[in-house]
C-alpha cells in the first residue's frame, strides 16, 4: 500500500508517516516547508520528501491513500487534485486509529502545555520498564531519537491534541484516540484560529472524556480549575488527582528550587526521590502525571522514578544548542504566555543572577491574533534583555503592548540583525533563551557560528 501524506513535515504527519512505514507501507509525502529535526529524521528513514504542494506527484504515482494534514486547505492544488479525481484520502487521525490503535490499550497526554514532554517521559518509563509500548510524540524524544514508533506490546502513548482534525473534520484530533488512560495536564485558551472562545475547547474535552471507558483512567491536578470544569461536565471514569498542597493523592516536596531534585509520593506513601538534569515546576508536575499514568499499566512507583532518573528531556524544551566563551544557547518550543513564563522562571532558577537573554518569535496563529498581547510582558519578566522578533503579519503593536518591558525590550524585524544585536551584547556567562514553535530562520545554528567565528581565535 502506497500513501501520500500531505504535510508530512509537521511533527504530528511526520510521526504518522514513521509508523505507516514500520507497517511495511510505502510512503511519500509533500510540505512547503521542510527543516529538521522533522526532515531530517524522515530523510534518514528512506521517505520521499518533495517540496510543496504541485499535484504533479499524486498524478504519477497515484497512491492508494492520500493523508491529509491539517494545514491544509481547499484551494491547496493537491487537494483539489484529490477531491476531483475521487482519491481515497482521510485524516492523520482517521489513519492512526484505524491503522495504529485498534485493540490498543492508548494513554493519551492532553492540555495546552506539557503534552510532549510529558508524553515523552511517560514513553520513556513504559520503555525503561521493558514494555517496548508504541508511541507517537509532537516532538524528538532523545531517549529514543524518533517521534514515532509501533512498539511490541499492546501499549501506545500518544499526545493527544486539541487542535482541529483536518479542513473537512473540525473535531479536535483526540476525539479519534480512544484512550484507556487519559492525562488531563492543564486547559487554557488556545488555537484561536479554530476556537472563539475557553469553553470551545472545554466542550472537546468533554467530549474527550465521554470515550474513556469506564474502566480507564483519568489523571488530573486539583489546581486546574479550567480541567475540573471539564470533569464537572461529566466523567464516567475512575479519577486519580494530582494534589502539591494536601496528601489527598499524588504529592511533591521540592528538595531544589529549581525542580530537579524532589520526592514523589501517594496519599500517605513516599516512593522516592527524582534527582534529574531537567528544571521548573511544570516539569515535575509533567513528571508526576507520567508516574501516575505509568502505575495504571502496572508499573511501580519506584521504578518510575529511577527511569525518570535516565530520562533526556525532548529536543526544543530548553535544549542546550551549545556553549561558545561560556554563552549558552538554548531553543524552547514555549509560544503562549504560560510556557514562557514557566520556561523563563525555571531556567532563572538554575543560572541564578545570571544574565538571560529572551529571544521570541510571536509567530503561532494565536499570538499573532493578539490574543494575549496583555499577558506577554508579564511573562517575560525574569528575562535581563527581551528581544522581539517582528513578522510582517502582526496584527497588534508590540511596541504598545509591551511598553512596560521598558529598556529591556529590543523589537527587530529581521533575523539577521537579532543575531547581530546578540552578538554586539552578549558577554561569557550569559544565556540566549530562543522560543518559537518553528524553525525561526535557524537562528540558534546562525548565532552559534558566529560565536564560533568571533571566539575563534
Amino acid at each position: 500500500m502506497h500513501i501520500h501524506i500531505l504535510g508530512i513535515c509537521g511533527t504530528f504527519m511526520g510521526g504518522v508517516a514513521l509508523l505507516a512505514r514500520e507497517l511495511g507501507m510505502k510512503v511519500s509525502g509533500a510540505d512547503a516547508g521542510v527543516y529538521p529535526p522533522m526532515s531530517t529524521q524522515l530523510a534518514a528513514e528512506g521517505i520521499d520528501l518533495i517540496e510543496g504542494y504541485d499535484a504533479d506527484y499524486i498524478k504519477q504515482h497515484t497512491p492508494d491513500l492520500v493523508v491529509i494534514g491539517n494545514a491544509m486547505s481547499r484551494g491547496n492544488e493537491s487537494v483539489e487534485y484529490v477531491l476531483n479525481q475521487q482519491v481515497n484520502y482521510c485524516s492523520g487521525p482517521e489513519f492512526i486509529s484505524r491503522h495504529i490503535l485498534k485493540d490498543r490499550w492508548v494513554l493519551a497526554v492532553a492540555g495546552t502545555h506539557g503534552k510532549t514532554t510529558t508524553t515523552s517521559m511517560l514513553a520513556w518509563i513504559l520503555e525503561y520498564a521493558q514494555l517496548t509500548p508504541g508511541f507517537l510524540i509532537g516532538g524528538i524524544p532523545q531517549n529514543f531519537g524518533i517521534s514515532a514508533r509501533l512498539g511490541k506490546t499492546p501499549f501506545f502513548v500518544i499526545e493527544a491534541d486539541e487542535y482541529d482534525t483536518a479542513f473537512f473534520d473540525k473535531r479536535s484530533k483526540f476525539v479519534h484516540y480512544q484512550p484507556r488512560t487519559l492525562v488531563l495536564n492543564n486547559l487554557e485558551f488556545d488555537h484561536a484560529d479554530i476556537f472563539d472562545s475557553l469553553d470551545d475547547i472545554k466542550r472537546q474535552f468533554h467530549h474527550l472524556l465521554r470515550i474513556v471507558p469506564s474502566n480507564g483512567k483519568v489523571i488530573s491536578s486539583t489546581d486546574e480549575s479550567n480541567i475540573n470544569d471539564v470533569l464537572e461536565m461529566g466523567c464516567w471514569s475512575e479519577q486519580e488527582k494530582i494534589d502539591f498542597d494536601d496528601h489527598l493523592g499524588w504529592w511533591v516536596d521540592l528538595k531544589s528550587p529549581d525542580g530537579s531534585e524532589f520526592e514523589v509520593g501517594f496519599k500517605k506513601e513516599s516512593y522516592g526521590t527524582v534527582k534529574w538534569s531537567l528544571i521548573g515546576n511544570h516539569n515535575v508536575s509533567n513528571a508526576v502525571a507520567a508516574i501516575a499514568a505509568s502505575r495504571h499499566v502496572g508499573v511501580t512507583p519506584t521504578y518510575a522514578i529511577d527511569a525518570l532518573t535516565k530520562y533526556i528531556n525532548t529536543k526544543r524544551r530548553l535544549e542546550v544548542r551549545g556553549e561558545i566563551n561560556s554563552i549558552t544557547v538554548y531553543d524552547d518550543f514555549a509560544h503562549h504566555p504560560t510556557a514562557i513564563s514557566s520556561t523563563l522562571q525555571g531556567l532563572r532558577n538554575k543560572v541564578g543572577t545570571s544574565k538571560i537573554f529572551a529571544v521570541l518569535e510571536p509567530r503561532s496563529n494565536t499570538m499573532k491574533l493578539g490574543i494575549h498581547k496583555n499577558e506577554l510582558s508579564t511573562s517575560l519578566i525574569e528575562a535581563d534583555q527581551i528581544v522581539m522578533y517582528q513578522p510582517a503579519d502582526m496584527q497588534w503593536s508590540l511596541q504598545d503592548s509591551l511598553a512596560s518591558l521598558g529598556d529591556k525590550l529590543k523589537i527587530i524585524e529581521d533575523v539577521g540583525k537579532i543575531i547581530d544585536f546578540l552578538m554586539a551584547n552578549v558577554q561569557s556567562g550569559d544565556h540566549v533563551l530562543i522560543m518559537s514553535n518553528g524553525g525561526f530562520e535557524n537562528i540558534h545554528e546562525r548565532l552559534l557560528e558566529a560565536l564560533m567565528s568571533q571566539y575563534a581565535n
